[in-house]
């Protein structure tokens, strides 16, 4: 916490005129950023640790009801061939294309 203290003796004007010098022209809302973090209003800081720490994917408990379950399906090559070739978007138009098909009845088991 000394830091935090440093930072509310610190002049405001003072640090700022340097930083501009330094990168020789105006910075818009430098003023505003320096009195934020003199008020202790700043981002966390994350150690390399706590990065390493860090898995990959949604955070644990926040799956979605309807979430897409990922599978391996084999089709003809020429099948794939011609649903990427209709652009973006493909794949969501194959689900939709079985979906269908499941309301429908023609996948029942």
């Amino acid at each position: 916490m000394k830091s935090l203290e440093k930072m509310k003796g610190l002049n405001l004007e003072k640090v700022a005129k340097a930083i501009e010098a330094d990168a020789g022209q105006a910075l818009p809302g430098l003023r505003e950023s320096l009195a934020e973090a003199k008020a202790g209003v700043y981002g966390a800081v994350h150690t390399p640790a706590q990065i390493a720490a860090r898995k990959r994917g949604r955070p644990v408990g926040t799956v979605k009801a309807d979430a897409k379950v990922s599978t391996t399906l084999r089709v003809d090559a020429d099948v794939l061939a011609a649903i990427k070739a209709s652009g973006a978007g493909w794949q969501t138009r194959v689900n939709a294309v079985l979906r269908e098909a499941v309301q429908r009845g023609k996948l029942a088991a």
